[in-house]
């Protein structure tokens, strides 16, 4: 590694370094509390997989660069420099964690090593090493925003193309279109993923509602933020902020997708409008008895998988299980639950990636966890979640059926 690139490395960790993340970095004692916390040690117990075997992998880049004993005498505090092969254990680190901080919650010094793997993962995309799939979803997400007035009518026709399912579910629309597009001063706007499995339930849902609601142009999921990539994650998030805007809606409803929520709710700065889960919203037409529900369309015992991006990262507990106990008398809770809820293993990009292997044996202590519940509906409310939840139950053959929390909802509706 040349000195230039070992500069441009040493800058992009510089630009991370905020007074509570050098805190994250001095503070940890190792003492090992967050050791049995992380699902992929539990199934695969090394200490690379650990929370503080990752965090140890940047922290000696900061004591080799951002400390004086580093700098003077870096075999005091096992301090590295920049090196094509240490920027591979980098690489090795940031992609063998989801980001679910459930360390965090046992830490005794709170520190959040979802912020330290944030530096791994920005490191790794300044030395070019990102994933390509990753950076090239990123950058779809990114051109379609640049060329949506050349999109605009094929899209519509597709979502045209929907409205016989949404209607199918649901027998009176809202408004004129059971999908509407681009209309202005609505109360909501519907931040949907790239496939009609997140459009059709909502739509039906929140026609029932009776809201005044439009779909968004653009998916809700932010591929920046995967990749690591502070400029790329903007920009996404840029197009649906400016077509929120300029529509004039009150509020912006996120998807089943906890990474767009937590990106869009707490990364993005104030705005003039509201950001919800459409858990949130959904949860609130209930409570005001804007649509009423159907106990008897789940059969079964019912269990819930906290995403942990709209969990432990949003802090959205209660409004999903609000819903499941609107939809069925057979709901269990796993254990633990909650915010000590095990992650899916999916997270972080790592489904979107397309690697299989690491995710399967990383995440057997969630597949024992769901088979502890004995049930045979696994609900969840997050696309990743939902998509390696499915990949588990297949791979271990748990015999569940996974569902979106907005699919059973929407199977539920009733008039009265």
């Amino acid at each position: 590694m040349d000195d230039k690139n070992k500069k441009e490395l040493l800058d992009a960790f510089a630009e991370k370094l905020t007074n509570a993340v050098r805190l994250y970095m001095d503070g940890c004692t190792r003492c090992g509390t967050c050791i049995d916390s992380c699902h992929a040690y539990q199934s695969m117990p090394e200490t690379r997989y650990t929370p503080v075997g990752r965090a140890q992998v940047v922290r000696r880049l900061f004591d080799k660069y951002f400390k004086l004993s580093g700098k003077i005498a870096p075999g005091m505090n096992e301090a590295v420099e920049f090196t094509d092969e240490w920027m591979q254990q980098v690489l090795d680190a940031a992609y063998s964690c989801t980001g679910c901080r459930r360390c965090m919650t046992v830490c005794p010094f709170g520190i959040d090593t979802q912020q330290i793997q944030g530096i791994a993962k920005h490191l790794v995309n300044t030395a070019g090493m990102t994933p390509v799939v990753l950076n090239m979803l990123a950058d779809m997400s990114i051109a379609k925003a640049e060329t949506i007035e050349d999109t605009k009518e094929n899209f519509e026709q597709g979502v045209r193309n929907l409205e016989a399912e949404v209607i199918e579910k649901w027998k009176s629309e809202a408004g004129e279109d059971a999908i509407p597009i681009g209309a202005k001063d609505a109360n909501v706007l519907y931040v949907a993923l790239a496939g009609k499995h997140s459009i059709i339930p909502a739509a039906a849902v929140m026609n029932a509602a009776k809201e005044k609601w439009s779909l968004s142009y653009f998916e809700a999921v932010n591929f920046g933020a995967f990749a690591g990539d502070p400029a790329k994650t903007k920009v996404i998030a840029l197009r649906i902020i400016d077509e929120a805007t300029r529509l004039n809606v009150k509020e912006v409803a996120i998807c089943e997708c906890g990474t767009a929520y937590r990106v869009m709710k707490y990364m993005t700065g104030d705005h003039p409008f509201k950001v919800v889960s459409v858990v949130e919203l959904f949860a609130r037409y209930v409570k005001e008895g804007r649509i009423k529900l159907d106990k008897s369309k789940i059969e079964g015992r019912v269990t819930y998988h906290d995403p942990c991006q709209m969990a432990r990262n949003g802090g959205i507990y209660d409004e999903p299980r609000y819903l499941l106990e609107q939809l069925t008398d057979n709901f269990v809770e796993m254990t633990p639950t909650r915010e000590a809820n095990w992650c899916c293993g999916g997270g972080g990009g790592l489904v979107a990636m397309g690697e299989k292997e690491f995710r399967m044996k990383s995440s057997r202590v969630k597949v024992d966890q769901v088979k502890a519940t004995g049930a045979k509906v696994l609900c969840t409310a997050c696309e990743n979640c939902h998509t390696q939840l499915s990949d588990l139950n297949e791979h271990y053959d748990v015999g569940v059926k996974v569902e979106f929390l907005s699919e059973l909802l929407a199977d539920a509706l009733v008039s009265e």
